[in-house]
């Protein structure tokens, strides 16, 4: 998983297409028909904190757990009534103090896990840590994303105080897409605009491979939708959504 550095100073900036509280007004609809109306949620691969101020907003006690310090001190920044706990920690290995109602994790962070074996590893803890009837509701870019929309194509989008350029490849025998992004960034100080580079490696899963590894995990797959309704994904769905709820064992360590 590669961090976000020279990205995170501009992030919001060119995310500002995202429709978040329409996305948030989804992902609480499904929390709510699992039972989670408010406690303890985390939101894992939080970024620069976008859906965990909503899901705040909306009552949930949140913590933002996220490996990019750069995208983690945009977020508490943000977070101007103390309310939301953030952590640094890598999502394969984050440790809480205790039980949660529910984890969630949006804008396709899993697919930032490119190992089977690490993906179960983030399954197990996230199992480990939900009270007993949990949920875990996170969404994922499909291959269709990847191999029709994204893969060999370059995107590119200028603004006044910065701009980036935004190369795709797809690997399809690893099932894997390469961004390679280029940024230039104004100092705020000087006229002048600063050069960052970094590369972003995302991962395809199918639907049936995802149910097979959240079971390894010990997770019990519910269900998977089109993204933004209840409906089965397609052939061309770019994004989907899984629901996946706690096995409740006796014996469970919290480690």
């Amino acid at each position: 998983m590669e961090a976000y550095t020279g990205f995170a100073e501009v992030y919001d900036l060119f995310m500002d297409n995202i429709p978040y509280e329409e996305w948030c007004r989804y992902l609480t609809g499904l929390l709510k028909e699992y039972g989670v109306e408010d406690g303890l949620v985390a939101d894992l691969g939080c970024g620069t904190g976008n859906v965990t101020e909503i899901l705040a907003r909306s009552g949930y006690d949140m913590i933002g757990i996220d490996n990019a310090e750069e995208m983690l001190s945009i977020a508490m920044a943000k977070n101007k009534e103390d309310s939301i706990l953030y952590l640094l920690q890598d999502m394969r290995e984050f440790e809480l103090y205790g039980t949660i109602k529910a984890a969630v994790s949006i804008c396709d962070s899993m697919n930032y896990i490119l190992e089977e074996d690490e993906l179960v590893k983030v399954f197990r803890l996230v199992n480990n840590y939900l009270e007993k009837d949990g949920v875990f509701i996170f969404d994922l870019n499909t291959k269709y994303k990847y191999e029709k929309i994204l893969g060999e194509n370059t995107i590119a989008e200028t603004r006044e105080k910065s701009s980036f350029i935004w190369e795709n490849y797809y690997y399809p025998e690893e099932e894997v897409n390469e961004y390679q992004l280029t940024l230039f960034i104004k100092d705020p100080e000087e006229e002048v605009f600063h050069r960052y580079q970094e590369t972003h490696l995302q991962r395809a899963y199918s639907v049936e491979r995802i149910q097979e590894l959240l079971e390894k995990a010990g997770m019990r797959f519910v269900a998977a939708y089109d993204a933004f309704t209840k409906e089965p994904p397609k052939a061309d769905s770019e994004r989907v959504y899984i629901i996946a709820k706690e096995q409740w064992q006796e014996n469970k360590l919290y480690v």
